[in-house]
Order: C-alpha cells, then structure tokens, then sequence
C-alpha cells in the first residue's frame, strides 16, 4: 500500500537549525533528498544530525552504509558527543572473502551479482525496521555497482518509489568520487543541497552550503555559510535585510557629552549607522566606548565587535577616560567579542551581530571595518555583506557606530578603505593638526542623513577627566590637511586651558 505523504508543506527538521530555516521550514517528509559533497564537507555529519533529531522525536531511523563500517559511524558520533542509541546501522560492505579466489565470479559479471545482493539487503532492511528517516551512504558505491548510467538511473529511481511508499524521508549521500559530472540524481531528487569545501590562501577553510534545487518550496537562494564544530554543523543563512522590515518611532541616542550631541544634531538617530574615521591614535575607539557606555547608564545594552584590539586593553584605556565597562558587563548590559582574525566567515559574523541584537543590544560598535577586510581577504563581496547587515540593523532601530582608520597622520589622503556614501549615513571625522608646537585633534561631522548637524571643526581631547568637546576653531584655516594656517594672537586663549 503506497503511504506517501501528499502534503507538501508537512516538514522534518534535519536537526540543524540554520539549515531548516534557509529550507523554509525543514525536509518535505516522505521525499528523497540527494546531500552532495566532496569528502571531508560533513555530509556523515548532517547525516547522524538528521537521524539523531528523528530518535529525538521518539521515530525509526536507519543508517544503510555502503563505506563505512558500524565502528567508523560510533566513532564520528562520538567525536560530537553523540549517542547512536536508536540509530539502526545496516552495513552493506563486502567483507574480507571476496578476497579469497574461490569467491570470484567467472559467469556472471561481479557487479551483476553484487546489485542484487545490495538492493536486496537495502529491502530487508526497510521491511525489518519500518524506518521514517532513511540515510544512504554513499551513492558513488552504488553508481559503480549499476555500471551503466541507464542501469544506475533505473535503480535509483526504483529505490526512491520503494522508500517514498513506505512513508520514508531519505537521504542519499553522493561524496562525487564515482562518475565526473553526473546529474542523473539531480532530476531524481525532491531537493539537492550542495556542501562545498573552499580552501583559501590564508587562514582556515570556508565551507558553504548551497540549495541546488527543492520542487515547490520558496527556500532562500545562494550560497551560506556553515562550520563543523563539537555538536555537529552550524549553518549561518545569507542575512537579506528585505525579509525583516519593521518601522517604528525612532529617537536619538545621547553621547553623554552635551557639545559633542551639539555638534551630531542632538545625538546618533536610531537606525542608522555612524562611521568613525581619522587616523590611528585619534580617539575613535574611545568616543565609541562613550557611546556605549552613556547608553548603558540609562540601562541599553549595547555590544562591541572587536577586530584589531585586544578586550582587555579597550577596558583598561575606557577606564584611564572614566568610562569603567566593567560594571555593565557584569550587569548584562555589555557584551564585548573579540573576534579572531582569518578564523571567522562573513556569515558566522553576521549571525553574531543578529543574535546579539536579538538578545536586545540597542548599540552595536564594529571596530574597525579596516579589520574586517583584512580578516578575510578572500571574500569579494564583504562591502555587500556590511552593507545588507547595517540595513538589517538599521531596520530593527539599532545604532551601528563603525570605526574607520585612514592611512598617514599629519596631512595627506583622507580616503578610507571602504566607500563611506554608501556604508554610512553620518560620518564623524577626527582629524590631528599642528599648533603652538603640540599635536592637537579635531573633530566634525561631515554627513548626516537624518536630520541637521554642525558644520563647524571644534578641539577635541582625552583625558582622565574623560573626552571633551571643545569650542570651534574659527581662527584655523586648513586644519583637515594637519597643518593649519592661524592668527596666533586670536588663538592664545584658545590653547591656554589645554596646554
């Protein structure tokens, strides 16, 4: 009697969460779905995961195995901390006989005889233990067995009614090692879903999955991005910032310093995204840390993504400023990750910036964007990967404050790395000059979308005291090329509190 499910939106989880949620919701139950792979790319690993999430919903699995033995299987599941309690294993290996010259076949072909064992044993299986989820592994073992494309298509396509009539959802595992450029499952299969290992110059390998075809569902397109960690894969979906639009009632985030919200308008509008530019050592670290922490005071909770500077240094110079981060971490109201250079997709960073404005984070600091490109210089994409992100975050009402550091110190460029008109809405630049014989620093906002700001360039300085936003230097010409031209008789009140 042919049991197949006939509700296409009827799910299975395949126990991987990022990967239900770019299937728009899981597996088709009862449909054949063809996992492919080159070795080494975590198709045994998603596999156990699939089983393991139907034994957690009290079903009948089975592992059919072609390759690997029983011990190999417990091995790689222990390595993730697995049980295979409830998981059959049926392995279908030729044992150490065949070897032997008596056991070779002289009228018949070998693979005629061996296709019909398998096949058989693969039935025996299905009927003794009236599995709902089903793993075949590998189909190159059985690409090889059918010889001809013709003979393999049939057998495939036999096997996909027998299982679909018995009310499985498989999966057929193909590690690509049989037949070069081989599709006949492809047009079988109710879904593909494409595991991809890409080695890079520098750092550790990227791994991607990709949603080749699935008949009937809307699932999200392109390329993601996943690991293989303790407790099986963790899959990151591309972010498209399109799927997640809200509006809502936006205010303005105060600084804590009343010139320095003069200067932005009355503060950082929440939604959009702010980059901090200037050279090295002008202070954008810490006039992001006087964001952060002013939004804690008020109890907000922010998280800062760090890409050049150790956690611990930005927490000792803060406090050298009077801005004592500790208090806020301890609280739950700050959360500071470092990230790891080279170690870390684009993907997996989106999703740590996602999951940290889901836990409520209403300020997000990325320092610096000049980090984040040079953490993964194979990526061709990453100012796309920013930008779709700060839309995200700019949808959810989040104020993202970027850091961007400039080449030089005294004069030259004032270009960055990235295309500011199109990462930012407002833009703070902080600027070092020369006068009186002291290295002095200004700062002044040159973009805002939202809403009106000052023209004006004011002094800018760090202290124990904390950040000061002093008066505008209208005396100064040229202070943005770090060597001004000035009336030193107009000036000299100016400099005297400072120096």
């Amino acid at each position: 009697m042919d049991t197949q499910n006939t509700d296409t939106n009827r799910f299975l989880s395949t126990g991987v969460k990022g990967l239900d949620e770019i299937l728009g919701g899981g597996l088709t139950s009862d449909r054949l779905f063809l996992i492919e792979g080159e070795p080494g790319t975590g198709k045994t690993t998603l596999a156990l995961q699939f089983l393991n999430e139907g034994v957690r919903r009290g079903e009948s699995v089975i592992y059919i195995t072609l390759a690997e033995t029983r011990v190999e299987l417990k091995a790689v599941a222990q390595s993730h901390g697995w049980s295979m309690d409830g998981i059959q294993v049926e392995d279908i290996i030729p044992n150490e006989e065949i070897l032997h010259p008596d056991q070779q076949f002289t009228i018949f072909h070998p693979s005629e005889i061996e296709m019909g064992m398998t096949t058989q044993r693969i039935l025996d299986a299905i009927e003794k233990y009236k599995p709902s989820r089903v793993v075949l592994d590998s189909l190159s073992e059985l690409q090889l067995l059918a010889e001809s494309p013709l003979r393999y298509r049939r057998q495939v396509l036999a096997l996909k009614q027998y299982l679909s009539g018995k009310g499985c959802t498989t999966l057929f595992l193909d590690d690509r090692t049989a037949l070069s450029g081989d599709l006949q499952v492809r047009s079988v299969a109710h879904g593909v879903i494409t595991l991809e290992l890409i080695n890079q110059d520098y750092g550790s390998e990227r791994r991607r999955v990709r949603i080749v075809k699935y008949r009937g569902i809307a699932f999200r397109g392109g390329s993601h991005d996943y690991k293989i960690v303790t407790g099986g894969l963790q899959v990151y979906p591309r972010l498209i910032a399109a799927y997640t639009r809200v509006s809502a009632t936006r205010k303005q985030l105060s600084s804590g310093i009343a010139a320095l919200d003069a200067l932005t308008g009355g503060g950082l509008d929440e939604g959009t995204s702010t980059l901090i530019s200037g050279p090295p050592g002008t202070g954008k670290s810490s006039l992001c840390a006087q964001y952060v922490y002013a939004a804690n005071q008020r109890g907000e909770k922010a998280a800062m993504f760090l890409f050049e500077e150790a956690s611990n240094n930005l927490m000792l110079r803060s406090a050298g400023l009077g801005l004592d981060l500790q208090p806020s971490i301890d609280r739950g109201l700050l959360t500071i990750q470092q990230v790891d250079p080279a170690e870390m997709a684009p993907g997996e960073f989106m999703q740590a910036v996602t999951d940290a404005e889901r836990r409520g984070a209403r300020v997000i600091v990325i320092d610096s964007l000049n980090g984040y490109l040079k953490a993964m210089p194979d990526e061709r994409f990453l100012t796309t990967h920013m930008h779709e992100l700060l839309t995200y975050l700019g949808q959810r009402g989040v104020v993202t404050i970027l850091v961007g550091v400039q080449p030089g110190v005294i004069g030259g460029s004032m270009s960055t790395t990235v295309d500011a008109s199109y990462i930012a809405d407002s833009v703070i630049m902080l600027r070092y000059f020369e006068a009186r014989g002291k290295v002095r620093q200004a700062i002044s906002v040159f973009k805002k979308r939202v809403g009106l700001h000052e023209r004006s360039i004011r002094l800018f300085s760090m202290s124990s005291a904390g950040i000061k936003v002093g008066d505008v230097l209208t005396n100064f010409h040229g202070i943005l090329t770090g060597v001004p031209t000035f009336d030193e008789n107009q000036c000299h009140v100016l400099f005297d509190e400072e120096t």
